[in-house]
């Protein structure tokens, strides 16, 4: 790892981190990609990015991993959907050790600039238990009450990166991401969020002809999602910008989770019949983003429709869906 690189992906085998080394490789820069995972649970593999194997919670291996880099997007997290997040949260609380010494290694080896995927799961509890949401304001993560587990994760890492900035003018960026969905993500085996997870039920319903589904919770809790393409837009943008205060990366479009599903089923073709899981993980009952701030700052906000991104998301799902039950 002797020749500068442009930029480190950590989580680079991960959905959204897949999507971005592919989209800076276009831009024609050099790009190291650095998971945990062996190379066949990568969700993409960019043969021509510098592919690395590590555990970056290791304080040596994220030395190693940022050597020579210019930027770092840090998108490395013990993650998943609700059902994930409410039965692991000591998992998802150590990944602070990859949060922190990834901030610390990016800041000895001279990175210039350094991103940090942080999550709408660092907003107070308390001002998410309606499904008639009032879209949370990034001030609203204080007084600190955020997701048991994963969202104190979070926010612990969003101040470590502002006292970082603050403490030896180090120079991070945070963007608080809202549920992003799209292709090559996580689909099935209990990581998946609710987009994917709706998308291969109904799916299957299709495919087997069994036109029955089970929804989690009571399908009246009420969430925003972002389309990946967004996404790469929204992050590259904030890494680039001036401003250094954390901003939401979300849509603005609000639904509830059973009108999540009348888009997909729209979108096959089919009515499903839902059974509801009324002791399943819901998470917080309502919560959606406020975008005044990223449209102060940047002049933009995530526009892609819920419908287009779907139509996309499900075709790559019942491709997966289709191609295991053959």
């Amino acid at each position: 790892m002797s020749k500068q690189t442009d930029v480190v992906v950590a989580g680079g085998g991960g959905f959204i981190g897949g999507h971005l080394v592919g989209e800076l490789l276009a831009q024609g820069k050099t790009v190291r990609s650095i998971d945990i995972k062996p190379p066949h649970e990568w969700y993409q593999l960019h043969q021509d990015a510098e592919n690395v194997i590590a555990d970056l919670s290791l304080l040596d291996s994220a030395r190693a991993g940022v050597q020579n880099a210019r930027q770092v997007y840090m998108l490395a997290a013990d993650m998943g959907g609700m059902g994930f997040i409410e039965n692991n949260k000591a998992a998802c609380m150590m990944s602070v050790l990859t949060s922190t010494h990834m901030l610390q290694a990016a800041h000895e080896a001279g990175v210039e600039r350094y991103f940090y995927s942080s999550s709408a799961c660092v907003y107070a509890a308390d001002k998410q238990t309606d499904p008639n949401v009032t879209a949370l304001k990034e001030e609203d993560a204080y007084p600190a009450q955020p997701e048991d587990g994963y969202g104190w994760e979070k926010l612990f890492s969003e101040r470590m990166c502002r006292h970082y900035a603050e403490d030896h003018g180090f120079t991070t960026r945070v963007a608080r991401y809202h549920n992003v969905y799209g292709p090559h993500g996580t689909w099935n085996g209990g990581r998946e969020k609710a987009p994917a997870a709706v998308c291969r039920k109904v799916a299957e319903a299709v495919v087997s002809g069994d036109h029955r589904i089970d929804i989690w919770g009571d399908g009246q809790q009420s969430r925003s999602f972002m389309y990946i393409d967004d996404c790469l837009h929204g992050t590259q943008m904030i890494m680039h910008a001036d401003s250094g205060v954390p901003v939401n990366l979300g849509s603005s479009e609000l639904v509830t989770i059973n009108q999540l599903v009348d888009i997909v089923e729209q979108i096959a073709g089919i009515r499903c019949e839902r059974t509801y899981q009324l002791d399943a993980p819901q998470g917080v009952r309502g919560r959606n983003s406020d975008n005044k701030l990223i449209r102060e700052i940047y002049g933009w906000e995530p526009s892609i429709s819920l419908l287009d991104g779907l139509e996309k998301t499900y075709a790559w799902v019942y491709d997966q869906v289709k191609r295991s039950h053959q």
